[in-house]
């Protein structure tokens, strides 16, 4: 009599998907909470930027005769018509802080987007072309972080005059060599690497060498760096404007509104309180994006 053996079954089980890069990044980058958190923070600053004309209770210019130096609404003294108080000429705090951040987020925009696009420029050349043109261009940078950066932003704003513009380019000078100098080594180390020299062998010119090679894979640090660059340029211009070489009255940028409430610190804390917290809150926020952004892009911070 024959018996039945019963064997067991097995069954295919399907691989998983390898995770995409994009999900490989955020996972990363998810694990750094404080990184989380200053991109949601930046998520929030630039919605009230670009939203600032259906947000803002009143024009940021607009004076109100009747309520000068007004305490915020919760304090003695205060009114809800106010909510973050006014300043020594009646206009409304909050309104000034939610321009003020359209000013900040452009401020940052800008510098980044032309200290980026010539730091990759003179950089590729420093890294291409060494010899006589890589000493040129390194030793002007030199110079240029040799002195303060503040102090040379001061210099090129007398030079050129107060206004905001021209305190947008002052910083985009000063921040410069930083790009160039993370072109120019990520450019050496990746030109030795047999995929350049295989491009090169098939015939790849010069152009297609610098901008579809090797730049993408040179991006990697330049983008941490960018992120980073926000908070400089917000912090820099502030600082400008405090000087009074930034944005002019009654233009709402928090660097200026910092330097017109000084007299006003022990009398009224609340001009001069508001927009430090919205510097340093927006600075702390692109620092903290950037940290994380370094720990997802660097494989060798990765766990």
């Amino acid at each position: 009599m024959a018996t039945e053996v019963n064997t067991p079954e097995f069954r295919a089980v399907p691989a998983s998907a390898p995770a995409g890069p994009w999900r490989e990044f955020w996972s990363s980058f998810a694990e750094n909470k404080g990184a989380v958190a200053g991109l949601a923070t930046i998520v929030i600053v630039a919605l009230v930027a670009i939203f600032a004309d259906l947000i803002a209770p009143y024009s940021p210019i607009a004076q109100f005769r009747d309520s000068f130096l007004v305490p915020p609404f919760w304090a003695e003294g205060g009114s809800t018509r106010f909510l973050l108080g006014t300043d020594d000429v009646g206009r409304d705090l909050l309104s000034r802080l939610i321009y003020g951040a359209r000013y900040s987020l452009l401020i940052g925009c800008i510098v980044v987007t032309l200290s980026l696009a010539a730091g990759i420029l003179l950089g590729l050349v420093a890294g291409f072309f060494r010899g006589i043109t890589e000493d040129l261009i390194m030793r002007a940078m030199d110079i240029m972080l040799a002195l303060p950066a503040l102090l040379l932003a001061i210099v090129i704003v007398a030079i050129l005059g107060p206004s905001l513009t021209n305190a947008i380019m002052a910083v985009a000078i000063v921040v410069l060599p930083h790009y160039v100098r993370l072109t120019r080594a990520a450019v050496i180390s990746e030109i030795t690497k047999e995929y350049v020299t295989a491009s090169r062998v098939s015939g790849a010119g010069l152009l297609r060498l610098m901008f579809s090679t090797v730049l993408p894979n040179c991006m990697a640090p330049l983008i941490v760096q960018a992120t980073l660059g926000f908070s400089t340029a917000i912090l820099d211009a502030a600082a400008l404007g405090f000087l009074g070489l930034g944005a002019q009255p009654p233009t709402p940028e928090w660097g200026s509104m910092l330097a017109k409430a000084r007299e006003f610190i022990q009398s009224a804390w609340w001009v001069v309180t508001f927009p430090g917290l919205a510097i340093l809150i927006t600075v702390l926020a692109f620092n903290l994006a950037g940290d994380g952004l370094r720990d997802a892009l660097d494989p060798k911070l990765k766990r």
